[in-house]
């Protein structure tokens, strides 16, 4: 079993720049098989409105349900649908039925590279979220030493926050490009791989440490 290491190479305020140069990476290792996902924490009943009802209606929304406010005895039939997740159309219509249930989950699973990126961008407001493009091919870099890789091949854009965890809000947007992890005595030894190869290739460096989940 192996895991995988993201390292930011990328950040800006303008998030259609960001979004370009993320798909210019993601072309290094796209294949037959790369599709994407999106994630996202929607802040405000107008952002879950304009995803849900406008942008985004496929996608799934989740509201929060806080530990303990419904015990077993409490059927699934009995407690509001959507906090186990639904989609655009079944989010409720009443602004009082958001009280205590932002942020609101959402997420989009496995679809066509190109097919929602522009859309979910556009509509994610300031709320956190991530674009991820995964099931990709990294290429063989025999000039500096490296056999490609797929299983940990993907490239992250965050947006509105820094971080994988989504805990650092951020007035900007990171790419992330992952690769494995391999630690050798402290010391990452596909950072390397990352820095002089794949970011270098669209013109891009590591910036900053590399994060796990």
């Amino acid at each position: 079993m192996s895991n995988d290491i993201a390292y930011p190479v990328f950040h800006s305020p303008d998030p259609v720049l960001a979004l370009s140069m993320a798909r210019r990476l993601m072309e290094l290792g796209r294949c037959e098989y790369t599709n994407v996902s999106l994630y996202a924490e929607l802040r405000s009943v107008d952002e879950v409105r304009r995803g849900g009802a406008k942008e985004l209606p496929e996608g799934w929304f989740r509201g929060q349900e806080p530990y303990g406010e419904f015990d077993d005895r409490v059927p699934f039939k009995d407690r509001p649908e959507w906090l186990v997740g639904v989609r655009g159309a079944g989010l409720p219509t009443d602004p009082m039925a958001y009280a205590g249930r932002l942020p609101v989950d959402y997420e989009l699973l496995n679809h066509a590279v190109a097919s929602v990126e522009d859309a979910f961008t556009a509509s994610i407001g300031p709320s956190v979220g991530e674009i991820n493009w995964q099931d990709l091919f990294w290429p063989d870099a025999p000039e500096v030493g490296f056999h490609g890789e797929s299983k940990h091949a993907e490239v992250t854009l965050l947006l509105n926050t820094s971080t994988r965890e989504y805990d650092e809000p951020a007035d900007g947007h990171t790419i992330l490009v992952r690769v494995r992890s391999v630690n050798v005595d402290g010391r990452q030894m596909r950072e390397p791989y990352a820095h002089w190869w794949l970011a270098e290739q669209v013109g891009l460096t590591v910036i900053g440490p590399g994060q796990r989940c």
